[in-house]
């Protein structure tokens, strides 16, 4: 994590000790900062936000007329249609203490948020997640996936939402947004911001996809996409066990949550051919349902997933059809800090092709495992990778 996001990160959980004796717990305040942080920044980019309940209208009042404000705006906000809504849904203020406010949105304001480049804003939401993690709550692993893999997983797959007018990208695990925020900023800086305008609201409101079970973080990837331009349509919900949303998808990137079992049953679902109660693998069953015919998917998965019980037949299938063409094995510690010790992969495949050959990159063995300070992941570990990869049309 930069040297600049470490500084923040330990200002806004400094503050956060003293909150406690407020009532407020880490949870609650990393998503009380998330409400602040996210009017802030649209108010540093210029995005509409109604002006009696922006950030504006927020900094410059004190007392108990700051705490009714605040009260105000969360209620008003959740009201809007549209993303706005879908943002503060289920939204209310826990602060009882106008002063504890205050000193939050003071220390908010000293920050020129939107002058730090994507990752860094990703990196202080991580940052207070992991400690978050430390202090003995749920830890922030299941939300996030290492920025230069994403990057890297982006890079080779190519997410053009200009290929096709019903072009769309999908990620039915998607935590806070990483591939989607990846995807489009792959886009985006590829034709410099400047879109065809046929192609810019298409781009922009219906090309983006995802699914996230937990309510904050589906909140963070829609605040992140939001001050991207982006409206997302991200469903709360249970990917696996609930009837399938929405309907099929060009590109499928995503790394669904560790952890082998899912609610202990396999899913009633008919359209999953193998029946098994495994969560990343009913997950590669999902996948391949909803990808359209030739569309393309990148899936990060444990060792353990694919020499389970039930892989050979989830597999034996998947390859009959898709072209399961390559699989990177990851680095040792790829997801440090939150799951040090689990061996991954990428596994790239296309829908409506059988498997023939299987390209398998090691990127794993005669590599120093890596470490939080000393041998952070970067975009190095993939430059050779991204180099030899043989791009599926």
């Amino acid at each position: 994590m930069p040297v600049i996001t470490t500084d923040v990160v330990n200002k806004l959980w400094g503050f956060c000790h003293t909150l406690r004796h407020d009532g407020i717990d880490y949870g609650d305040y990393i998503e009380q900062l998330t409400y602040l942080l996210f009017l802030k920044m649209a108010d540093e980019k210029g995005i509409a936000i109604p002006e009696e309940y922006n950030w504006e209208s927020l900094k410059d009042k004190a007392g108990t007329e700051l705490t009714d404000h605040y009260t105000d705006i969360l209620r008003k906000l959740r009201e809007e249609k549209g993303i706005l809504g879908d943002i503060f849904t289920s939204a209310t203020s826990r602060f009882n203490n106008p002063v504890s406010l205050k000193k939050l949105i003071n220390a908010i304001d000293e920050e020129e948020w939107t002058g730090m480049d994507v990752d860094v804003k990703g990196a202080a939401f991580e940052g207070l997640l992991e400690k978050s993690a430390s202090e003995g709550k749920k830890g922030a692993g299941q939300y996030f996936t290492p920025r230069p893999l994403i990057q890297s997983i982006v890079k080779v797959m190519k997410p053009d939402p200009r290929k096709a007018r019903d072009f769309t990208i999908c990620d039915p695990a998607c935590g806070t947004g990483g591939f989607l925020v990846g995807a489009y900023e792959w886009i985006n800086n590829l034709v410099k911001g400047a879109f065809d305008k046929e192609d810019i609201k298409r781009i922009k409101t219906s090309t983006y996809f995802g699914q996230e079970l937990v309510p904050r973080p589906r909140r963070l990837a829609l605040m992140n996409m939001f001050l991207h331009g982006v409206e997302p349509k991200i469903h709360l919900g249970d990917t696996i066990y609930e009837t399938p949303v929405g309907g099929h998808y060009d590109c499928i990137l995503t790394n669904p949550p560790f952890g082998t079992k899912g609610a202990n049953s396999a899913p009633q679902r008919d359209d999953f051919t193998v029946e098994t109660s495994n969560k990343q693998l009913n997950f590669v069953q999902h996948i391949v349902n909803v990808l359209k015919p030739g569309g393309r998917a990148a899936i990060v998965l444990p060792d353990n997933c694919l020499f389970e019980d039930k892989a050979g037949e989830i597999f034996k299938y998947v390859m009959q059809d898709c072209n399961l063409h390559t699989v990177m094995r990851l680095p040792r510690g790829t997801f440090t800090p939150y799951s040090q010790g689990v061996k991954a992969n990428v596994i790239f495949l296309q829908k409506g092709f059988p498997t023939e050959y299987v390209w398998i990159y090691d990127n794993r063995s005669n590599i120093e495992g890596i470490t939080k300070k000393d041998r952070p992941l970067t975009e190095k570990h993939f430059e050779e990778f991204e180099y030899s990869f043989y791009p599926v049309c």
